[in-house]
């Protein structure tokens, strides 16, 4: 958990391993934008994350994301194996086996799995909130109500309580 800590306090120091020029100006838009836009420039900002440059890669993910969805989740935990296996820099694919992981009750794993995303993607929000429900489980406050800040410092608008 320390890893994960330091790296959500250094993330304005990193760069994403995928650098994106239409990701930088949506996260430059997010920061200033007012709440009313905020939702449109954050589900604009969840389909980049969404998408690879290898569209079979970004199509097994939505397969995967599906398969969570409709609680097939030996189906989904099967293709997010194979496809970080192929797309190693893949941010998102390492977020969504970290959810799942989460919701089987596999809280060590969904850990490597947040820490993955966090490394490859530092600004990853949705992240950096999964680790705050993890802290709080293992009743690390003070830890979690950080990691909803650093959150927060990159999406203002978002409405989870610390």
């Amino acid at each position: 958990m320390v890893e994960i800590l330091r790296l959500i306090s250094s993330y304005r120091a990193r760069r994403p391993a995928r650098t994106s020029a239409l990701l930088d100006d949506l996260f430059r838009r997010l920061a200033r934008c007012r709440r009313a836009e905020a939702t449109g420039t954050e589900d604009r900002i969840w389909d980049v994350w969404m998408h690879h440059p290898h569209h079979g890669a970004a199509r097994e993910l939505d397969l995967a994301t599906s398969d969570i969805a409709a609680q097939r989740y030996d189906i989904a935990e099967t293709r997010l194996a194979r496809l970080l296996r192929r797309a190693p820099d893949f941010a998102e694919a390492w977020h969504k086996r970290a959810a799942l992981l989460y919701l089987l009750g596999r809280d060590a794993e969904c850990l490597l799995d947040l820490r993955r995303t966090l490394e490859l993607e530092p600004r990853h929000f949705g992240a950096m909130l999964h680790f705050a429900e993890i802290l709080n489980s293992v009743h690390a406050a003070a830890e979690a109500r950080f990691a909803v800040r650093a959150a927060r410092s990159i999406h203002p608008h978002l409405t989870i309580p610390d």
